[in-house]
């Protein structure tokens, strides 16, 4: 064929042989294009209409338009790199070179379908419930990571006209390179590895990352980064190994709890605090949330002082009812009958050690919202009424004297 097609062009164009080869070429890149041409238009004109009968995304997510370019382009790639030895045999300096580069050609297009259904397989997974807490992401990079890996060996062998064998045999040497240059990548794999095992972080979840001023919302895992989005909305990313060596706070227990918790206290000053006389406890049973619980301290109060015979001419003696107890009770049962705290977790008011800014009454409980607004204006409303409560129960808050307390007194 090469004889004959060279034979016709030099007796009827009368070219010499130079001339005849450029014009081969120029019939064989002008065919080329033309096929290019036409198979981009047949695969952009029949796949998406194929895809479209069916029921499933997955079809429509691999065969992009990444991947019929892609293809579009091999296809006539590899008839070239096959026709070259028929149309050029005689062309022995002239022949290598374009084959290595129509080689070199095909092993990049082949390397970007590669990276491209790797990318196709991550947006599908990761649309998937099922696969929405695993590290998808890192696995698909480690993936693309050893496609160009090959690819570029691949390469160099075809440019270098030695075996692949031949480069990976010296590998060896520059494996301390290698180490070094992909060190995040390796830690990284290792780290999604063990954070996939443990369950230790998924994409969705809440995380606090103090060393890294992370405070929010997991939006992607990857091979060497994890995206944290912070609830200011700026975005942190941090290494995937730092997950594994250092602390960080999930807070997906709570989310997938029956409650959030409310943990907080105020501050009663000490000198306020005191027994509760008649006259006090008389005032206090009109409060319904504690008038039950007055009459029955009263009665266990009044049948153990009676067994002992206790002298109450003076108040101290015995058994007695204080203001910051009734008040503890007081809160406790508010918050039971608060329709905003979920009854069957922890509700517990607790004395905390007293402090040079007083004694710290804490509240324990969990609101039943865990929405975040939600949540602060429950915990709001709580410390609100508690607040407002406190001097019926002839208490007072400690808060730090301010100039305009020190001017009332000089004044």
């Amino acid at each position: 064929m090469d004889i004959n097609l060279r034979a016709w062009l030099t007796a009827n164009l009368g070219t010499n042989k130079t001339t005849t080869t450029l014009l081969l070429v120029l019939m064989v890149v002008v065919m080329v294009i033309l096929i290019w041409w036409l198979t981009k238009k047949i695969l952009h004109y029949v796949i998406p209409r194929l895809t479209a009968k069916t029921k499933t995304v997955w079809d429509d997510i691999i065969f992009n338009d990444r991947i019929l370019n892609s293809l579009s382009t091999l296809i006539p790639v590899i008839l070239f790199d096959q026709l070259l030895p028929i149309l050029f045999k005689d062309s022995t300096s002239f022949l290598p070179v374009v084959l290595a580069g129509t080689d070199v050609l095909i092993i990049m297009d082949s390397v970007w379908i590669l990276v491209s259904i790797f990318n196709s397989v991550n947006e599908i997974l990761s649309q998937d419930e099922r696969h929405k807490d695993k590290p998808i992401g890192s696995l698909t990079q480690l993936a693309k990571i050893l496609t160009f890996s090959v690819g570029a060996i691949l390469i160099i062998s075809t440019m270098i006209g030695r075996s692949p064998l031949f480069l990976l045999s010296g590998l060896g040497a520059m494996a301390a390179i290698l180490l070094l240059v992909f060190k995040d990548s390796i830690l990284g794999f290792v780290a999604s590895i063990q954070l996939s095992a443990n369950n230790m972080v998924q994409v969705g979840d809440w995380v606090t990352v103090p060393n890294y001023g992370a405070d929010g919302d997991v939006l992607e895992i990857n091979l060497t980064t994890i995206k944290v989005q912070n609830f200011d909305l700026t975005i942190t990313t941090i290494p995937t190994y730092a997950f594994i060596s250092d602390s960080f706070t999930n807070w997906r227990g709570m989310s997938n709890s029956n409650g959030r918790r409310i943990k907080r206290a105020i501050y009663l000053k000490i000198d306020s605090i005191g027994f509760c006389d008649d006259d006090m406890l008389k005032r206090l049973c009109k409060i319904a949330l504690v008038a039950d619980y007055i009459q029955r301290r009263k009665e266990e109060i009044q049948a153990y002082n009676d067994s002992h015979k206790v002298d109450k001419s003076t108040l101290v003696n015995g058994r007695n009812m204080t203001n910051v107890g009734v008040f503890k009770a007081y809160i406790e049962a508010y918050l039971k009958a608060n329709p905003n705290i979920n009854n069957e977790m922890m509700v517990m008011v607790r004395q905390l050690p007293p402090s040079e800014k007083g004694l710290p009454l804490e509240i324990y409980a969990f609101s039943k919202d865990k929405n975040w607004k939600a949540y602060e204006n429950i915990m709001s409303d709580i410390f609100d009424h508690v607040l407002s409560a406190v001097p019926y129960f002839d208490l007072e808050v400690f808060e730090n004297p301010a100039g305009s307390d020190f001017r009332r007194v000089v004044g």
